[in-house]
């Protein structure tokens, strides 16, 4: 919904008019990177491919946006154009799907599920930690300049409205920014290899923030209202299991738990061994909660059973 907003906002500012179909560009290229959670059907499965070459620089935004270009300029040629239509410009078209599709890596940069921006030349994961997964913050000033810019006829409330919008962004990107180094000020010698500070829905301004350091997972809570630098709460600490043998084969051998630890990027492993057996399965600590409670999967049972 959010990608869809952002490419109509985009239109109602007056590149709608540029061309014929600019509206239909617009919020379809701003859509148009995920159109990989319908790789379903090829070998891999769309957890091993979700927010790679697709939202790369490269795929999402160079190869795939002419493709919708030209889609639709052929479709328009097709088509008995309205009398009022501003006239069909491949030109406009093409500007406007790389316009639209850029916002759409731009965006997933800023949650916690991160993005390969340099897919396919590397595989790292990018993230800035700035907004909730739907934030309902963002949706509401989009919303509100994509109906006020229609109501006034206007493409000035849209311009504000994605100039708020990256003003918020900016803001919680600052946030996120100070919840990375939060560990450090209640334990100065601690030094994670990875942090993520998740922003909560309503009250964007706290974090829930977590860190892998040493073999170790620790969870916190930042509030830079209440806590100053330092993390308000300071949660438990937890191994993530991944150097231990039993983990290191079950990765190995089993497909589905390498394909979840190519996406993972604070992967734990749960061991659980009851009578002779041992069960294992896979989990990323963004999505545990610090109870560990949810979202382990690729479970490896050599007994068999599940």
């Amino acid at each position: 919904m959010t990608h869809s907003l952002v490419g109509w906002a985009l239109a109602e500012t007056g590149l709608k008019r540029r061309t014929r179909f600019g509206t239909a560009a617009l919020v379809l290229a701003a859509n148009l990177p995920d159109i990989d959670v319908l790789f379903g059907w090829v070998p891999w499965e769309p957890l091993a491919t979700h927010r790679g070459f697709t939202h790369g620089l490269l795929g999402g935004v160079l190869v795939l946006p002419p493709l919708l270009a030209l889609s639709l300029w052929v479709w328009g040629k097709r088509l008995p154009a309205p009398a009022d239509a501003p006239p069909l410009h491949f030109g406009w078209l093409l500007v406007l799907t790389w316009i639209a599709s850029l916002t759409h890596p731009l965006l997933d940069l800023q949650n916690i599920y991160a993005v390969q921006l340099l897919s396919p030349f590397s595989e790292r994961w990018f993230h800035t930690d700035g907004l909730f997964i739907i934030s309902p913050w963002l949706l509401g000033l989009l919303g509100l300049g994509v109906w006020a810019a229609r109501r006034k006829g206007s493409g000035k409330p849209a311009m504000a409205a994605l100039a708020a919008s990256a003003a918020f962004i900016a803001l919680n990107i600052g946030i996120s920014a100070l919840a990375w180094d939060a560990p450090k000020a209640n334990a100065p010698y601690a030094n994670p290899d990875r942090v993520f500070a998740s922003p909560e829905p309503l009250a964007f301004w706290r974090r829930d923030v977590v860190w892998r350091e040493g073999g170790a997972i620790t969870f916190g809570t930042f509030d830079p209202l209440q806590g100053g630098a330092g993390l308000t709460e300071f949660g438990r600490t937890v191994p993530d299991n991944m150097a231990d043998p039993r983990a290191i084969r079950a990765a190995q051998v089993t497909a589905q738990a390498r394909k979840f630890l190519a996406w993972s990027q604070m992967p734990m492993a749960r061991i659980e061994t009851e009578r002779r057996c041992t069960r294992i399965s896979f989990g990323d600590a963004r999505f545990t909660g610090p109870a560990l409670s949810r979202n382990f999967r690729a479970v490896v049972d050599p007994c068999g059973g599940d």
